[in-house]
């Protein structure tokens, strides 16, 4: 038998088990830089593929950037934080390493670092002023060399006659007379 409408009004259907805490679907973006660190950016939505979008474009304009999901009653709590300054400092050592003709960074080198790009671009840069201090002081020992051996070769060259020639003593034409004295004039 069906319900009158008295019993209808009554009769409550029982509450589904869900949970109804306000904007729990709620996904907010905060980011700040270093040079004005009082002033942060703050975006609430309800979009998740904008809430990422939002999280990636801040950190490709080089802020601090935390990504949250609603934990309900104005909790929120992290799913993703990064340094937007680091990340462009990475990408900006990593070019530098391809234009100024460095090998890339290998992928054993230091792989859970986050300034691995950075450490290698520094590395390189300074095994490089190495084999350039040493590629000029070679070429400093070579041209003393080359001079070294252009000054014998000019000096050879000049005395070469007189090398060549037997000493002033033994020519004919200075030579000197024996003076033959007795030992008491002396």
């Amino acid at each position: 038998m069906s319900p009158t409408p008295k019993q209808a009004r009554t009769h409550r259907r029982k509450a589904a088990p869900r949970d109804r805490t306000k904007n729990v679907t709620q996904w907010r973006v905060e980011a700040s830089w270093n040079h004005r660190p009082d002033d942060p950016v703050v975006i609430r939505t309800s979009d998740r593929k904008r809430a990422r979008k939002a999280f990636r474009d801040l950190l490709d304009k080089g802020a601090y950037v935390i990504f949250q999901e609603h934990a309900g009653w104005d909790r929120w709590r992290t799913v993703d934080e990064q340094n937007g300054a680091d990340l462009l400092a990475e990408r900006e050592a990593e070019q530098q390493l391809a234009t100024a003709g460095h090998p890339p960074t290998p992928p054993g080198y230091r792989p859970d670092a986050d300034d691995r790009h950075r450490t290698w671009l520094a590395r390189m840069e300074a095994r490089a002023e190495v084999e350039q201090q040493l590629a000029e002081q070679a070429a400093r020992d070579q041209a003393e060399a080359d001079a070294r051996r252009r000054r014998l070769a000019a000096e050879a060259a000049r005395d070469a006659r007189a090398l060549m020639s037997p000493p002033a003593i033994v020519r004919p034409e200075n030579r000197q007379r024996a003076r033959h004295i007795t030992g008491a004039q002396r």
